[in-house]
């Protein structure tokens, strides 16, 4: 176990195994810091680069498990960095440290004040995870449902610039068609595309690392 005296390190792991996403998510986390905290990350080796549907979301859970207890001494809290917040239960279970999903963290935010929430994503494979998800929150009431882009998931998320206008318009559809009053961007690769859109919109965009980051950051300095 780390001293606490010192400056809380923070674990990020990516259930994907895709180094420059996790470079990119661990990036966004520490801004979310404004130097209280230091973040560095992980990155699993049997998944898919993006996990994409809920067999890969399934069995990305036990690296996971085995990454936060490999570096447990080496953090104070762990952040599991992908929307289904594979093995974040069983991690908290196993290890003396505070760890949170980033599904559990947006769903908890955009939540708030009995808001009815959205997710707009662009994984059609785990469209039913998350909203097993909000059921297991007990968030199902408040839960408008999700909106998909159009395309595959993977060429998206190599086009910055598409994959931005596609989550905007789903975006759109979750708070114009749908009711949302808030909106989770669903994916921790989405994370920058999250960053980009807020100023289009009137109701709330939640970013899910940013979500994680001051959930985590609270516990840790309760």
């Amino acid at each position: 176990m780390r001293d606490r005296a010192c400056m809380p390190r923070i674990l990020l792991i990516n259930p994907n195994s895709s180094a420059a996403t996790t470079a990119m998510m661990v990036s966004i986390a520490a801004a979310c810091c404004a130097g209280r905290a230091e973040v560095f990350g992980a990155t699993a080796t049997r998944a898919p680069a993006m996990i994409v549907d809920a067999e890969a979301l399934a069995a990305s859970a036990a690296e996971v498990v085995e990454i936060g207890r490999a570096h447990r001494d080496l953090c104070d809290g762990i952040i599991v960095a992908a929307f289904g917040d594979p093995g974040a239960e069983e991690l908290l279970s196993l290890c003396p440290l505070p760890v949170v999903g980033i599904g559990e963290a947006a769903m908890r935010e955009a939540a708030q004040s009995g808001r009815r929430f959205g997710v707009a994503t662009v994984t059609p494979a785990l469209v039913a995870s998350i909203a097993g998800l909000a059921d297991r929150l007990g968030l199902t009431a408040q839960f408008t449902g999700t909106r998909l882009t159009e395309g595959d998931p993977t060429a998206l998320a190599a086009d910055p610039a598409r994959l931005a206008a596609a989550l905007a318009e789903a975006t759109r559809a979750s708070a114009a068609e749908d009711g949302a009053e808030a909106v989770i961007i669903g994916g921790g690769p989405l994370a920058q595309s999250a960053d980009q859109l807020q100023s289009q919109f009137a109701v709330p965009i939640i970013k899910p690392i940013a979500a994680a980051m001051s959930q985590l950051l609270q516990r840790l300095s309760a």
